[in-house]
């Protein structure tokens, strides 16, 4: 059964998160916005059925050529399904962090692979 969970309960638990990432990252988070969407809304061409914990839009650090225009870069994670996966409020806690080390993990430019092959996938 998902775990009911209002929203600002899941903010904090998101707000969490990105404390745990170490202070000289988190410096590093410059430009960048965090967002809780409800859920992902596929791109047309993308399977209609594709479900997304949280999403990385921007260019990371390690392909910028310091463009000062650039718009901020996008985290978003995404409540539904994350609430719908775990059965308990701390398995919530634990997934809400995996999934933000796992998008600001793309920010400094660490693919899919490599985070699943450092268990943050």
């Amino acid at each position: 059964m998902p775990v009911q969970m209002s929203d600002e309960d899941f903010d904090e638990a998101a707000a969490r998160a990105l404390e745990m990432i170490p202070q000289a990252l988190r410096d590093k988070l410059d430009n960048v916005a965090v967002f809780v969407e409800d859920r992902y809304e596929p791109e047309p061409g993308e399977h209609p059925d594709t479900v997304l914990l949280g999403l990385y839009e921007g260019i990371p650090l390690t392909e910028r050529g310091g463009e000062p225009w650039a718009m901020p870069d996008r985290i978003t994670l995404y409540k539904e399904p994350i609430l719908q996966m775990c059965s308990t409020r701390d398995e919530v806690v634990e997934q809400v962090t995996i999934t933000v080390v796992h998008e600001v993990a793309h920010f400094f430019g660490i693919d899919d692979a490599t985070l699943h092959r450092l268990g943050w996938g």
